[in-house]
C-alpha cells in the first residue's frame, strides 16, 4: 500500500508541474499578443493611435513597450488594471473624444523613455518639465499629422 501512495503523489506532481507550465506558457503567449498595434487597433476607439503609431519613429515597436513597465513582475498588474479599466469603458462607451494618459501611465511612459534614451538625454535638463512628451508630443503618435492624413479620414 505505501508505494500507491507514493505513487499517486508522483503522480499529482507530475500533472501540477505540467498544468503549471501549460499555465505559463497561456499567460505568456495572452501578454504578447495584448501588447501589440494590431490588438489595441482592435478597438475603434485606438484606430487612430494605432495608425499614427505605426507611422513614428517608434513604429516598430509594441504599444506596451512605452505603456507598461518594463519589469514583468510590475507590468502584469498594471497591464491587467488598465485593460480592465479599457474593457469598462468601451463597453460602456465612457471612452472620451481625446485621450489623456493617467498620472500612472505618464509615469510609465516617463520611465520607459528614460531607460531607452538614458544615453542621448545626459545633457538635458529634465526638470524643466515633468514629462518627455511634454515637449515631445507629437513623438509616438504624430497627432499634428493632418486629418487628410489619417487613415481615419478614409472611413
Amino acid at each position: 500500500m505505501p508505494n500507491v501512495n507514493r505513487q499517486g503523489k508522483g503522480s499529482s506532481a507530475l500533472l501540477a508541474f505540467i498544468a503549471g507550465i501549460v499555465f505559463l506558457f497561456c499567460v505568456s503567449y495572452t501578454v504578447k499578443a495584448t501588447d501589440g498595434p494590431g490588438f489595441c487597433a482592435s478597438c475603434h476607439s485606438m484606430n487612430d493611435v494605432a495608425w499614427t503609431h505605426k507611422q513614428s519613429v517608434h513604429g516598430q515597436f509594441d504599444c506596451n513597450e512605452c505603456h507598461t513597465p518594463a519589469a514583468l513582475g510590475a507590468k502584469l498588474p498594471f497591464k491587467a488594471k488598465v485593460g480592465m479599466q479599457d474593457l469598462l469603458a468601451t463597453v460602456t462607451a465612457g471612452i472620451p473624444n481625446v485621450i489623456h494618459s493617467s498620472k500612472d501611465m505618464k509615469n510609465v511612459i516617463q520611465a520607459n523613455c528614460r531607460r531607452c534614451h538614458l544615453g542621448s538625454t545626459m545633457g538635458v535638463a529634465m526638470d524643466v518639465k515633468p514629462y518627455c512628451t511634454d515637449c515631445h508630443r507629437t513623438v509616438p503618435h504624430n497627432r499634428l499629422m493632418p486629418i487628410d492624413k489619417r487613415k481615419a479620414a478614409d472611413a
